[in-house]
């Protein structure tokens, strides 16, 4: 690279990469594969429509890339189509908001502060000054233990055309069954944004919500599910012409989703993370991948239980999935979030800091440390490492002010974490 400036912070960020591990729940490391097309020359083209109704020249590679990507991500998880098209989560779960509904209607979601996520209408987004959202929450915080009947009686009233099930900082399990019964009962499309669990989902390790009654599932392409950064819409329906405006019914999901993502709210797919996404979806196909995603969650359990017994106090007193989210002032008097992310990174373990529910901080320095175990699922850490992790967190957390200490538990992991290379370096 002829860059140097670039090629040295390049350079940089596989060194940090290489000698840390990866705790945040919502990253991971792709394979060579993956990396490889995501640089090809499938940057260079331009691809507006979808296969086979493009608006430009020169489409014979690429339809045949796409239709691959939308094949195997109908195989993946079980829908009568894909759009492979979104370049990221938010404008997936937006494009689905606006095939449906029209500005003012309501949508139901998780309470934030409970896990939700942003784009279930956060009021500092633009989805929440477009649509009507009304919440559903946790019953027992202790548990995570979903208050259904809450949730039945608000949406009989609010009457909710999209119920969503998904969150970004919830660590138990969803039960589908009760959200299609309560949609089907107030008419409500289901959909699923399963942007953090989605490679568990794919690998059999967690239902599929398609299975269970939702018409829609969203997520994004990285975290558990291992491909490039960007998005991904699965839909029940019957596939017909994008360049054709269908009427508003659930048989028409799929061409009604088509037509909102292109051209309705993005211009050019990119080529090239199609490509990556499709290397991705082939990975996520085979029987090794059932394997991670078991993994994943076996490590971020063995993890909940490690931290306990160190001390930390966990919000749900545990997880079903891939994450764990600490209540750090519960944990150590006077330390928040923001302070544990900011020593964590210092010895070379990255994790984010997080609300909690009904957090008492502002949202920069809330309460919670939220961490996961795909990435260093991927590296090949198992259940006998997690407790080496959790001695390290406590480690450096009492020490926090003892730069010596620091030092050497950063020594500590750096040369732990060479053991396990990169993928990239595979």
């Amino acid at each position: 690279m002829k860059d140097i400036k670039i090629a040295k912070l390049i350079e940089a960020e596989e060194k940090r990469q290489r000698e840390g591990l990866e705790l945040i729940p919502s990253e991971n490391y792709v394979s060579r594969d993956v990396l490889t097309a995501l640089g090809s020359v499938y940057t260079n083209k331009y691809s507006e429509g979808y296969p086979g109704k493009r608006y430009y020249g020169g489409q014979e590679n690429t339809d045949i890339v796409e239709a691959l990507a939308i094949d195997r991500a109908k195989e993946l998880f079980n829908g009568d189509h894909a759009n492979v098209q979104p370049h990221s989560g938010a404008p997936a779960n937006i494009a689905v908001y606006q095939s449906w509904l029209n500005l003012g209607d309501t949508i139901m979601a998780m309470r934030l502060d409970h896990g939700g996520h942003l784009t279930h209408g956060h009021p500092v987004t633009s989805v929440s000054k477009a649509y009507n959202f009304v919440r559903y929450g946790m019953k027992d915080v202790e548990t995570g233990e979903i208050d259904y009947d809450e949730m039945r009686a608000i949406a009989l009233k609010e009457k909710p055309k999209i119920i969503i099930a998904g969150f970004s900082g919830y660590t138990r399990s969803l039960n589908y069954d009760k959200f299609a019964a309560i949609g089907e009962e107030c008419g409500a499309l289901l959909m699923a944004d399963m942007a953090h669990v989605a490679g568990l989902i794919a690998g059999k390790a967690l239902p599929n919500p398609l299975d269970h009654g939702f018409q829609v599932l969203t997520s994004t392409t990285h975290k558990t599910l291992r491909g490039p950064r960007g998005g991904l819409i699965i839909s029940k329906g019957i596939v017909g012409n994008s360049l054709k405006a269908p009427e508003k019914i659930i048989e028409n999901l799929p061409t009604l989703i088509d037509r909102e993502v292109f051209p309705g709210y993005q211009g050019g797919p990119h080529m090239n993370n199609i490509a990556a996404k499709a290397v991705a979806f082939r990975e996520a196909l085979q029987p090794d991948f059932g394997v991670y995603a078991k993994q994943v969650i076996s490590n971020a359990q063995t993890l909940a239980k490690a931290l306990q017994g160190k001390g930390f106090k966990l919000v749900t007193n545990g997880t079903d999935n891939h994450m764990v989210l600490i209540d750090m002032p519960k944990s150590f008097n006077g330390v928040n979030g923001r302070e544990a992310q900011e020593i964590l990174d210092m010895i070379g373990l990255n994790a984010n800091c997080n609300a909690i529910p009904d957090d008492p901080l502002p949202p920069y320095r809330p309460s919670g440390l939220r961490l996961g175990t795909p990435a260093i699922t991927t590296r090949g850490l198992n259940e006998e490492h997690m407790g080496l992790i959790a001695a390290w967190m406590h480690e450096a957390i009492t020490k926090r002010n003892d730069q010596n200490a620091l030092a050497q538990i950063r020594a500590a992991v750096t040369e732990f974490s060479l053991q396990f290379p990169l993928p990239s370096d595979r």
